[in-house]
Order: structure tokens, then C-alpha cells, then sequence
């Protein structure tokens, strides 16, 4: 199992928090995630008496957010093993992690399995990972189709992500679509009138 890569270290009594019960292992994980010390992720787990669902999505999250999308997404499946079942967070850091490692496939199904097998309703921050994560596949038609079909109006992040996908791959066509939506999402901005190709 995977440590957490961290950037300095922090002075108190780590096996103090870890023999706590899940408050205590919850403030070790933040710590963890926020502070960066390295810490075995199965000796957090093994500290914690009782694993909810606030300590699960901490740590997926962290870990998606951090680039380790395989630790992340094997911290899922553990997660379901244990007979957690995971909420619209959890997703969120699981289709944040497929962003990290590209696999378009696994995003999408776990988009699917978040709406069908879990009865989640996608929030706007869900749809901006896929938005995210389909271009850097090259399906820059998908991700504006997924645009399209969302239940809520596209907000700027979104917009502008498109936008520079579009430029990234050099698709003129759908990049004036994309501009268009932007400067109807943010018409009083004149920065987004200079954003069609890098000068």
C-alpha cells in the first residue's frame, strides 16, 4: 500500500490519533493530507476503530487530489468491501482520480454507476470531471454533448475548460461554440473575446 508523499513534517503524537476512534482518525487523515507527513495509508486505517463515511471520502479525496488515482480508486473498492456504501463526494474524488490517470472508460462507468447504482444525482462539479477528463481523450464532440445535456446551466470553470480543450486540440469549430457559451455565461468579461487561439 502506498504512502502519503508529503511536504514537512508536523510535531505531535501521531500513534496518539491513530488509537483514536474515527474523530481522531479523521483528524489524522486531514492532517495527513493537509500538513504532509508520510504515513502508510493502511496504518491510518488500522488506527481507526470505526471507518465512516467521512473518513473514507477524506481519504479517496486526498488521495485522488495528490495524483495517486490507483491508490484512490483501490481505496474504493475497499470501501465497498466493507459495506460502505459512498455518497456524491465520494464520487467526486473517483472521477477526480480518473481525470489524473486518463482512463475515459472507467470515468464514464463510474458516472453511470453513481447515477444508477447509487441513485446519486450528478452536481455541477461532477459533470465538470467528466468535462475534464474526456478531452484529454481526444472526445471533444462528447464532452460538449455532455455539456448540452446537463440539468443545470454550465458555469464559467466549465466553460472555459472547453474552451481550452478546443484550443489545446485545434478544433476551430467547436471552439467558436465553445467561446460563444462562455461569453453568454460571462458577457461583462472583454478577456474572453481574446481567448480563441494564443496570440
Amino acid at each position: 500500500m502506498s504512502n502519503f508523499i508529503i511536504t514537512y513534517s508536523i510535531p505531535f503524537s501521531i500513534t496518539a490519533d491513530l488509537t483514536a476512534d474515527t474523530g481522531g482518525g479523521q483528524g489524522l487523515a486531514i492532517g495527513v493530507l493537509n500538513l504532509a507527513i508520510v504515513i502508510p495509508q493502511s496504518q491510518v486505517f488500522q488506527g481507526m476503530k470505526t471507518k465512516d463515511l467521512i473518513s473514507w471520502n477524506t481519504l479517496i479525496g486526498g488521495l485522488a487530489m495528490h495524483g495517486r488515482g490507483v491508490d484512490a480508486l483501490n481505496l474504493f473498492i475497499r470501501m465497498k468491501n466493507a459495506g460502505q456504501k459512498p455518497d456524491g463526494i465520494t464520487f467526486l474524488g473517483i472521477l477526480c482520480a480518473c481525470t489524473h490517470m486518463g482512463p475515459v472508460e472507467d470515468g464514464l462507468a463510474y458516472f453511470q454507476s453513481m447515477v444508477h447504482d447509487n441513485s446519486i444525482v450528478p452536481q455541477i462539479e461532477h459533470y465538470g470531471c467528466m468535462v475534464d477528463l474526456l478531452p484529454r481523450a481526444g472526445r471533444l464532440e462528447q464532452a460538449m454533448d455532455f455539456v448540452s445535456k446537463m440539468p443545470m446551466e454550465p458555469d464559467v470553470v466549465i466553460g472555459a475548460g472547453l474552451l481550452g480543450a478546443c484550443r489545446t486540440h485545434k478544433n476551430v469549430e467547436l471552439a467558436e461554440v465553445a467561446l460563444q457559451r462562455l461569453i453568454e455565461l460571462e458577457p461583462k468579461n472583454p478577456a474572453n473575446y481574446g481567448k480563441m487561439w494564443p496570440s
